[in-house]
């Protein structure tokens, strides 16, 4: 598949999903091989991410690079996790694959948009968070199939998550993914 058609049928299988269309599933590839896509556009993104982030101080060294990727990448681990303990709390038919998919473009879109905005105004930020989350009910409502308050609840505890996971590693280890002279 190639990168701009897997990002064009994502984002139009976005709408689809926001809008309520029965076929959004039609445009994500649900499998694993659509799954490994979407991570490596996510890994792709992530880096240049960091670049852009970096361009002031510098590229961090490989370390931190890795780092830096792993960082990056814990929202990937907060989503499957929300969805892990959502599936748990609430036994269902939601399939794994059919959330992990659409939800890793969903990161994908979070991640751009979240670097361009912090770059040019940081507290604008918030007003993206509850966009994601806004994304995530509407994946747990039309994808999970749960009802609204479930899908709700998923929403909000990915958000708290994907917020405090990052947070809770800084805490610990400090800012290893910091660039250096």
């Amino acid at each position: 598949m190639k990168i701009w058609a897997a990002l064009k049928e994502a984002l139009a299988g976005w709408i689809a999903l926001i809008r309520g269309e029965a076929d959004w599933i039609r445009h994500f590839a649900i499998s694993a091989a659509g799954l490994t896509t979407a991570l490596v556009l996510f890994l792709f993104f992530a880096l240049l991410s960091i670049a852009l982030a970096s361009a002031n101080v510098g590229m961090p060294n490989l370390f931190g690079l890795i780092i830096a990727l792993v960082v990056q990448s814990l929202s990937i681990v907060a989503l499957l996790v929300g969805i892990q303990i959502t599936k748990r709390m609430v036994p269902g038919d939601a399939r794994v694959m059919d959330l992990m998919v659409p939800g890793v473009y969903a990161l994908i879109a979070y991640l751009v948009v979240g670097t361009v905005l912090s770059l040019i105004a940081g507290p604008v930020l918030i007003l993206l968070w509850l966009g994601l989350a806004f994304l995530l009910f509407h994946l747990g409502w039309r994808a999970g199939g749960w009802n609204i308050g479930v899908s709700a609840a998923f929403a909000v505890l990915t958000m708290v998550l994907l917020v405090g996971m990052p947070v809770t590693l800084y805490m610990v280890l400090g800012p290893v993914a910091a660039p250096t002279p």
